[in-house]
């Protein structure tokens, strides 16, 4: 919590810092990568950085983290930070580059605000800071431990064992392992964090879900072409499109990803829109191998059958699901003969739901925006709606 001294100069300046904490974002990044370029080799994805999501997922970050403080001065938002150290800790982030963080936080937060930042103001939000660290740093600590690893163990190469086109635009991929490491298994929901070098040099990071079971010696996902040319937010996608093939190492790291499937007797939902059936299809993998009979009601909305990634995978899943149905939306119903669909987005207005369900949603940020409105006018409890997002977190829930 903060101190009595640090709490009334923070609720104080929140309105200003928060007015401007997308530009002291911005300028954050900036000068933190011109001190500190070795930040983008490994780290930092370039593409969040280009299109701004990284800036504002700081800013939302931070602001939501402060205002909590502010609203709840006796408790610590250990859950809004969850999200964040399994990022983290699948990037392998240390304890000692938040020292590199807070040096040009404080920096940006200066050059924005101006005089309006005295020492008072500057040792409060700096105690922000460090409260927000330090859970984080802790959090991590946790992590890194429950899979045996440290940061800089986090990684380990792989072998493609096998590549499937799914979809002109989406690629599935499984790897083998390639040494006798022990391979810690993955949970339902979770992600690895796959790093390769670009023509430049540079290493990249970009997370994927995992699409099915671990079997002890493989792990599989899939990569949709990002259609940026020229523009680093496609190169990772593009790169494992025209490049990796079977036979190819490349790092993953060991799996994250806090938006995992419980294991309860609860009816269960699942929503997913294009490439976000990823996470659901490791979910579905999952459940047949646990030999689940809990209520199941699988949807997915694509563009088209032609876009429907990992859907014979999906289906078959399903098939092997005693109490599983399921409803598909298509913008573009062609092709889709014999394929039970309806034309159009995704909607649960008047759709039938389980009672007292857990509901698990994962897409573009429109599609769960829409899709979570119409479950909390339904009735449905927040806490009962779980979300996955690709790359940062836009979108910061409710904290109920």
């Amino acid at each position: 919590m903060l101190s009595d001294a640090a709490l009334p100069v923070v609720e104080a300046t929140l309105p200003v810092v928060g007015e401007h904490i997308q530009e002291i974002a911005s300028r954050f990044y900036r000068h933190m990568f011109e001190e500190h370029p070795e930040l983008l080799d490994g780290i930092f994805n370039r593409g969040n950085q280009a299109d701004g999501r990284q800036q504002q997922a700081l800013a939302g970050s931070v602001a939501a983290f402060a205002g909590y403080l502010v609203s709840n001065p006796t408790d610590l938002p250990d859950h809004l930070l969850s999200r964040i150290s399994h990022k983290h800790a699948s990037l392998g982030v240390r304890p000692d580059q938040y020292d590199i963080v807070a040096e040009n936080l404080m920096w940006a937060i200066g050059d924005v605000l101006g005089d309006a930042v005295t020492p008072q103001v500057a040792d409060a939000w700096g105690e922000v800071y460090w409260l927000m660290a330090n859970m984080l740093i802790n959090q991590e600590r946790g992590l890194y431990g429950a899979v045996g690893l440290t940061p800089e163990t986090v990684y380990r190469r792989w072998r493609v064992a096998e590549r499937t086109q799914e979809t002109p635009d989406t690629v599935a991929l499984v790897v083998e392992r390639v040494d006798d490491q022990e391979v810690k298994p993955s949970l339902p929901g979770q992600y690895v964090t796959a790093r390769l070098r670009m023509p430049d040099g540079v290493l990249q990071p970009r997370q994927y879900s995992l699409t099915r079971v671990d079997d002890g010696e493989h792990r599989a996902f899939a990569v949709k072409r990002v259609h940026t040319a020229g523009k680093p937010d496609g190169e990772m996608s593009n790169l494992i499109h025209d490049q990796v093939q079977v036979g190819d190492e490349i790092e993953l790291s060991a799996p994250f990803g806090d938006v995992v499937l419980e294991y309860t007797d609860r009816p269960l939902v699942l929503a997913s829109a294009g490439i976000g059936i990823t996470p659901m299809a490791g979910m579905l993998s999952h459940l047949v191998n646990g030999g689940t009979r809990r209520p199941i009601l699988f949807l997915h909305a694509d563009d088209s059958i032609h876009t429907y990634a990992l859907r014979e995978q999906v289906v078959a899943d399903l098939d092997r699901l005693p109490n599983a149905t399921a409803a598909t939306w298509l913008l573009d119903t062609d092709g889709a003969e014999g394929f039970d669909a309806e034309q159009g987005f995704m909607d649960l207005r008047e759709r039938d739901l389980p009672v007292d369900a857990q509901y698990y949603l994962c897409g573009p940020l429109p599609f769960m925006q829409s899709v979570r409105s119409a479950l909390i006018e339904r009735g449905v409890p927040a806490r009962d709606i779980q979300y996955e997002v690709f790359g940062p977190d836009l979108w910061l829930a409710d904290f109920a």
